[in-house]
Parts: C-alpha cells; structure tokens; sequence
C-alpha cells in the first residue's frame, strides 16, 4: 500500500483504550496494521465460539430455509446439497481463517483485499469488498427478523384459523424483534460476553428439544424416498438445474455468516488465533448438528410433503410439526425457534455494525466521520449500531407491499457475504500460486491452502451464481426471485457515490498509529 498516502491520521481515530485484556499478540497485530484499540477484549474463545454458533443457527435455519430444496428435488436436493454446502463452508472458513490470523481488525475481508491487491487495485477493490459485505450483514439484520416475525405469525395462524394474516402485522413484529435486539446490543452491551455462553448451552440444548419428539411422533417415509428420488416440483426442464437452484439458495443459508469472529476481532483476546479456530469450529459443530436435522426432517416431511408446501403459514416445518405434535406441541416447539432466531438476529446486529463501523472508520462509507464514532461510555459503535437498525426497519416496509420483493432482500445475505469472501480468497490463491511473499499469521494452512483456496473460489461462484435464479417457473412477479435487481441497485449506487465522492477519501485502511514493520516470510 502507498504508505504515505495511508500515513495520514484520519479524523475520525480515537485515542488508545486502557484494556487490561490486551495482550502481547494483539498489541502486535494492531500495530502490525496500524490500528488504534479502541474496544475491550471482552471476548475469549468459548464466548466468541458461542456467539457465532448461535448466530449461524445451522440447524435452526434448516427448518425454515429447506423450502427451496423441497420444490427442486425433495429431500435428495436437501440431503445431497447440505453436504457440499457443508464442505465448500469448511473450505471457505479455513480460507478466512487464515487471513484472519493474518489481519485480525473488525473490518475483514476489505481490510484483507487492501493487503493483499495488486498496487493500483487495492483501493477499489478493497472498497467494493467493504461495501458489497455491509450489504450482506444488513441484510442478515433484516432477515433474521423477518424469520423471527412470520413465524411469530405462523403460530398465531396455527392457534387461531380465523387470524386474518396480514403482511403489515409480520412488519409491526419486524420492528419489535429489531428493537430488543437493538436495546441488547447496546444498553445491555456489558453483558452481550456472559450471556453468549447461555445461548450457546441453549443452542445446543434446543437441538435435542426439537430432534427427539421430531423423530418420535412423526410418520417416517422410506430411505428410497429421502436419498434415492428426485421430484421436481418447480417446474425446471433440467434436473441438474433444479438441484443447483434447491442447493443454492436453501443448503447454504444455514451455513453462512462464519465470517463473523472476524468483525468482532478487536473485541478479542488472543485474535490472531482464537477468531480462526472459532470459525472453522463453528462450521464443524453447526455442520454436524444441521447434518442431523436435515436427515430427521427429510424423513419426516416425506409423508405430507404437499400439504406442508402449501401451509397457509409459510412455513412447511410448522405443517411437519403439527402432524407430529399437534396444536400445543408446535407452539412450543416454533417457540423454541423463535427464540433462537431472535438470540441469532442480537448477533447479526452486533457483526453488521462492526463492519459498518470499521468500514466508515476508513471512510468506506457516506458520513464516515460520523458513523465512526465510538461511544466511551458503552465503548461500542453506537452511531454505527442505530444504522444498521433502522436500515432494516425500513426494509421491513418492503414486506407490506410484496413477500416475494422482500425475499429478495433475504437473497442479499448470500449473494454479499458470498462475493465478500470470494474476492479476497481469489487475491491470496493468486499470491499462493505466483509464489509472492505472504505476511502469515500464527494460524495458516500450509501447502494444502491453494487446494482448499480454489475448491472454495469454486463453490462461491457456483453458489452466488444460482442465488439469483427464481425458485421455480413459470415466473410471475410474485415468484420471481427480485435479488438480482435489488443487488444491483445497491452496487448501482454505491459505485456512483465512490465515482463522484468515495474514491477522494478512501484509499484502503487509514493507518492511525506508526507501522510495526516485521519481514515478511516467504510463502
């Protein structure tokens, strides 16, 4: 990087934090960057482990992201595509991984672009990076409350068939879910830490919860139905297509968002090394446990698969869970889902204004100055965490006019965190394969990283490629699948707002403490 231009202090820096947790590695990773602590590392490797477990919510999200995959093949496009979900997150997680040892600062993977660019392509390819990845944590935000809010209306219909389901209802729940995970995210910020290790346990506890009475009182289909058939219901001439669009945009839902230890790095003790293996242990453990759900459940919808694809919930695993259970026992049982998707959206929030924060604190973003602003008091990106809330709150709005426009927003979770982490993946197999040095962390991957870098590039590009596909023909305005409009309207935007202003001020990561220079090994 230009080290004069990077040189200069930026307006927005804050002064030093005295945080007795620091230690010796990270005062060494934040100097090595030129990055001023100005959060406590209040987090170590079982909180930060149970804060990103809890928010990737792998088997939670099974149940109501599987829709998708049962239209296009049934349960085979489920079964069969969570595994290769699961192997292309695992390659994508060390992938990260290593980088973030590298470069353990709260902006990820745009920070990680900007070291690892070309010269001359650093700044734009850094920004696009910074901004595509706001997108995508925003739109998490968004989502999480949108699951949390229509299956708060799912039990309601389900109790009471004389509800009159109105989408503007699902958006006045939108708003209180966002608002409670708002007030927990920062008046209740001190205890974000401890209460982590009790949404983990109850992360893992649910899952037996919901697995055993799932397993015992449901009528059960046959192993020929669930690994050896493929129906496509969704209307698509090809099998191969229909199973690539069933993958894409219901086995990977679960499995996204392992990026996020990576935003609360600076929030981390020891997080050159802590924030990889938290996030290759979160893929493995959520990985396991959505493996699980997903074999109990294809076997379970397979007897009443139409009737639960046409729930008047829609939701088809309230339909499963009512079969088995009955009235009482779903609510119950979607209340446990509920919770836990609510407990999911406190973490989506707490990562997108991290980023959002780090990204403007780099004047990545309009008014960068202002939303990099660290309250004292709660030590937190105050400024930033009210934006990355009312953003959502107005997407919200959305839901009032067109479920199908606003499942377009939900799109834009996998198609930016996914180009979020295929770019910088791209950069550093480049450098891997050009033999160029590389600034290794405490935690790489050896000779097989170029390996897993490629199968990684590979399995994003396949996955945010088919996310933009309708979920089945014929397409009409409600069916279709808006995020590819939507994407690029918000691309649209940004890149004319760099052209114009942005690419004055953004010239990579502002340094804002001298350089601790080391030599660089060779890779």
């Amino acid at each position: 990087m230009d080290s004069e231009k990077q040189a200069q202090p930026t307006a927005v820096a804050e002064k030093p934090i005295d945080n007795a947790n620091n230690t010796e590695q990270d005062e060494a990773a934040m100097a090595e960057v030129g990055k001023v602590q100005v959060f406590k590392r209040n987090f170590g490797f079982w909180t930060i482990l149970g804060l990103t477990a809890s928010m990737m919510c792998t088997w939670e999200g099974v149940f109501f992201a599987n829709a998708t995959a049962m239209l296009n093949g049934g349960p085979s496009t489920l079964v069969y595509g969570f595994i290769y979900a699961f192997l292309g997150a695992a390659a994508t997680a060390l992938s990260l991984g290593e980088m973030a040892s590298m470069y353990p600062t709260s902006g990820g993977q745009y920070h990680w672009c900007a070291m690892l660019a070309p010269p001359g392509q650093q700044a734009f390819l850094s920004w696009i990076t910074g901004w595509i990845a706001t997108i995508g944590w925003i739109a998490n935000t968004a989502a999480g409350a949108f699951f949390a809010a229509t299956m708060i209306q799912g039990i309601i219909l389900t109790d009471n068939a004389n509800y009159d389901y109105q989408r503007w209802h699902g958006t006045l729940l939108m708003w209180a879910v966002l608002l409670v995970v708002f007030l927990i995210n920062s008046v209740g910020t001190k205890l974000l830490a401890l209460v982590e290790g009790f949404i983990f346990v109850l992360h893992l506890s649910a899952f037996l919860a919901i697995l055993i009475p799932l397993v015992y009182f449901s009528p059960h289909g046959s192993a020929k139905d669930v690994f050896g058939s493929f129906v496509d219901n969704a209307g698509w001439s090809s099998d191969g297509l229909s199973w690539f669009i069933g993958f894409s945009l219901s086995a990977n839902l679960p499995l996204i968002g392992y990026d996020g230890p990576a935003h609360m790095a600076e929030e981390v003790r020891n997080a050159s090394t802590v924030v990889p293996w938290c996030m290759i242990s979160t893929v493995l453990l959520n990985g396991l446990l959505g493996w699980a759900i997903v074999i109990a459940y294809s076997f379970c919808i397979v007897p009443t698969i139409d009737d639960a694809l046409t729930s008047p919930t829609g939701y088809d695993f309230i339909e499963v869970f009512y079969n088995a259970m009955g009235k009482a026992g779903t609510a119950g049982m979607t209340a446990v889902l509920i919770v836990l998707m609510w407990l999911a959206t406190v973490g989506f929030l707490a990562t997108a204004s991290r980023q959002t924060w780090a990204f403007a604190r780099d004047r990545g973003l309009p008014f960068s100055n202002y939303f990099a602003h660290v309250n004292k008091t709660l030590s937190l990106p105050l400024r930033s965490l009210v934006l990355c809330s009312v953003i959502p709150c107005l997407i919200a709005l959305i839901n009032i006019g067109s479920t199908a426009a606003f499942n377009a927003i939900v799109s834009l979770t996998e198609a930016g965190l996914f180009l979020s982490y295929l770019i910088p993946i791209i950069l550093i197999m480049i450098k891997k394969i050009k033999g160029e040095e590389v600034h290794y962390g405490p935690w790489k991957l050896g000779k097989v990283g170029v390996f897993v870098n490629g199968f990684s590039a590979v399995f994003l590009t396949i996955s945010v490629f088919f996310s933009f596909f309708p979920p089945a023909i014929p397409v009409t305005a409600v069916t279709m699948n808006w995020s590819v409009a939507v994407f690029g309207g918000f691309l649209i935007l940004g890149l004319i707002w760099y052209a114009i202003v942005g690419r004055h001020h953004y010239s990579g990561p502002i340094v804002e403490r001298p350089l601790l220079i080391t030599e660089e090994p060779k890779s």
